[in-house]
């Protein structure tokens, strides 16, 4: 199961100490043996923590999920919940961007212009030390 979600193996039992998984049973081999319900909580939790949903949050969409079909409504508002956070991260994450690129090319064009920040030109012998990215 670690293999195939990306999750480490304590981060497995983990989740299951606290409550997020159903104690998982074990084979005759002593490891833990995930059914297909197991692995799709885990499959649902893991894409939760990367939208990153708060360990109190998927604790209380995994008890939804445990108490069964009438928490349907009340899972999606959970999850639309996280997906308006989400986005709103990405569009932090976007302007960062955005900012990080115009920086870049001012930076670029100070540096084809031979200019220091202030408009100054900068000294022939000190261009190649400009254009450095070491």
């Amino acid at each position: 199961m670690s293999r195939r979600c990306g999750l480490s193996p304590d981060t497995l039992r983990w989740y299951e100490k606290e409550g997020l998984v159903s104690p998982v049973p074990r084979g005759p081999d002593g490891r833990r043996r995930y059914h297909a319900t197991d692995q799709s909580t885990v499959w649902v939790l893991t894409a939760l923590r990367e939208a990153g949903m708060p360990t109190s949050q998927m604790r209380r969409f995994a008890e939804l999920m445990a108490e069964g079909a009438t928490t349907h409504g009340r899972r999606i508002t959970i999850l639309q919940e996280q997906l308006g956070r989400l986005r709103e991260h990405r569009d932090r994450l976007d302007r960062a961007e955005q900012a990080l690129h115009a920086k870049i090319t001012h930076y670029e064009e100070l540096i084809a212009q031979g200019l220091d920040c202030t408009g100054s030109p900068v000294p022939q012998t000190l261009r190649a030390l400009q254009a450095s990215r070491n």
